[in-house]
């Protein structure tokens, strides 16, 4: 592909407003091995029976304690079901000789605590500079013996972000026409019983505006908050 910004690869569909998962990869699999080394891409396989696009409401299972299930707009996208355990599902998108000045995207997480780290229930957020084949976002939590951080309130055995979780990647001149991937791994137990999901919404140029009804205050609070450098995380190569 020709480099510069005329040929600039866009977000395509990043927020799911088409109601459908065009121009992702997806998949889904039987949860074999510790968090730490399931490889998302390896379960790219075209599966979706897991997970699903989703219209505004309530999570089935925190309720009102949880911000709105879409972020913006009229969809997002919820990986791995609801219902039960033992299964694993991913959902990725590449863009290539990307030019514009940030990528953003948002994110909410339950998971159900219980077993050892090979074993838990967690989730992987990758941010991929594929140039340079760095992880400059990446967020892994587990549900073991409550592995996570602050972003997570408790509900009985389960953990959950409150409110959308905002991440941005400000592209400076060392980033600019790099590609980059997302990936969103969400993972039950390796048993059949204790779940784990997470729901993206929001990947794009620009920071979505909260427009599904009438926005959690909290949310309202952390969109101030997520530009000025709530979860953002860059690691650069070495020189």
């Amino acid at each position: 592909m020709a480099s510069g910004p005329a040929f600039a690869a866009a977000f395509v569909n990043g927020g799911f407003e088409d109601g459908n998962t065009n121009s992702w990869s997806v998949g889904t699999a039987s949860r074999n091995g510790n968090l730490s080394t399931l490889n998302p891409s390896t379960y790219l396989n075209g599966a979706t029976g897991r997970s699903a696009v989703v219209t505004s409401g309530l999570d089935p299972i925190i309720g009102a304690s949880m911000a709105n299930t879409v972020y913006s707009g009229n969809y997002a996208y919820r990986v791995e079901n609801t219902i039960d355990g033992g299964h694993l599902s991913v959902v990725s998108q590449t863009v290539t000789n990307y030019t514009d000045s940030n990528i953003f995207f948002a994110w909410m997480s339950v998971l159900e605590g219980a077993h050892s780290a090979e074993q838990a229930a967690g989730m992987k957020i990758q941010l991929t500079d594929l140039t340079t084949g760095i992880d400059i976002i990446s967020r892994i939590y587990s549900a073991e013996f409550s592995a996570v951080d602050a972003r997570f309130s408790q509900a009985g055995d389960y953990y959950y972000t409150p409110v959308w979780q905002i991440e941005q990647l400000a592209i400076d001149s060392s980033l600019q026409g790099h590609d980059f991937r997302l990936t969103v791994l969400a993972t039950d137990c390796d048993p059949t019983a204790h779940l784990g999901y997470v729901y993206l919404d929001g990947f794009g140029a620009q920071i979505p505006d909260v427009d599904n009804g009438v926005p959690e205050p909290a949310t309202l609070a952390l969109l101030g908050l997520g530009v000025l450098g709530m979860g953002v995380a860059r690691r650069r190569k070495a020189a």
